[in-house]
């Protein structure tokens, strides 16, 4: 079958929210929370490797014991704070979309493309963005949104895409991810996807290794974005449904003329 799927990433896919939302947001909580320390942008970049708000905190705890000692449950109500923080903080306006992601959407609904979306930031998070930037009927583009701690492993573990494949009762053959990390990369690889890497400032100079094209975004016909990594590197392109395809297919053939072990 042709590719007639694609699964999306939320934080730094669809939206670049990390350094001014969910960043602004963390340390709002610390600060009601009376702990004594602040998320910069330089900090939170090297912990935004850890996937998870709650585990993030419990790694930087670990790593900074002259900082007060947290049991989970206080970490799961920080983090509780926090998502509310955020979701004022997406509601505000704050948070748009990132260049070519609604075109893309557009696109692939009026094709009759599926649409889902595999992350583990909490859906009131997801809820909370595609709202704002989409509209009061933001979920409905999607025909199955995976969110929250609803799988036992984070990314890189492919658990998330896994879910949503079978939600969707989706072939991976026939699906298309597209991510922002080295980490959403490792996950959607492990489940069999082929995927399209739209890096963010965090993210640039991860390892992309296995991704089909690596892009500063998905562009906009009067600003494309620009190849990054991979094939045709430093070509400026508009990313459509077109280019998803032929990418796909060239992934595909590829994969057909390797010899077999």
């Amino acid at each position: 079958m042709p590719l007639n799927t694609l699964i999306f990433d939320v934080d730094g896919t669809l939206a670049d929210t990390e350094r001014d939302a969910h960043r602004v947001a963390f340390n709002r909580a610390f600060a009601e929370a009376g702990l004594n320390f602040v998320w910069d942008v330089e900090t939170y970049g090297r912990y935004l490797k850890v996937t998870g708000g709650k585990e993030r905190l419990r790694r930087f705890l670990d790593d900074h014991p002259q900082h007060q000692r947290l049991s989970d449950a206080d970490i799961a109500r920080i983090h509780r704070r926090k998502t509310d923080l955020y979701v004022e903080i997406v509601q505000s306006g704050a948070v748009a979309l990132r260049p070519g992601v609604a075109r893309l959407l557009r696109a692939a609904r009026a094709a009759g493309w599926r649409l889902g979306i595999a992350t583990t930031t909490t859906p009131d998070n997801v809820e909370a963005l595609l709202r704002s930037t989409l509209g009061e009927e933001g979920e409905r583009v999607f025909h199955y949104i995976g969110a929250g701690d609803i799988v036992p492993h984070k990314k890189p573990a492919p658990d998330i895409y896994t879910h949503v494949l079978q939600a969707l009762a989706a072939d991976p053959a026939d699906c298309l991810a597209l991510e922002d990390s080295e980490n959403g990369l490792r996950s959607a690889l492990a489940a069999g996807l082929h995927t399209v890497v739209t890096q963010t400032d965090y993210t640039r100079g991860q390892d992309f290794s296995g991704a089909l094209r690596v892009l500063d975004h998905l562009g906009e016909p009067e600003a494309p974005a620009r190849i990054v990594e991979g094939k045709d590197c430093g070509k400026p392109v508009c990313v459509g449904l077109e280019e998803l395809q032929a990418w796909w297919e060239e992934a595909h053939a590829a994969k057909s003329t390797r010899p077999s072990a």
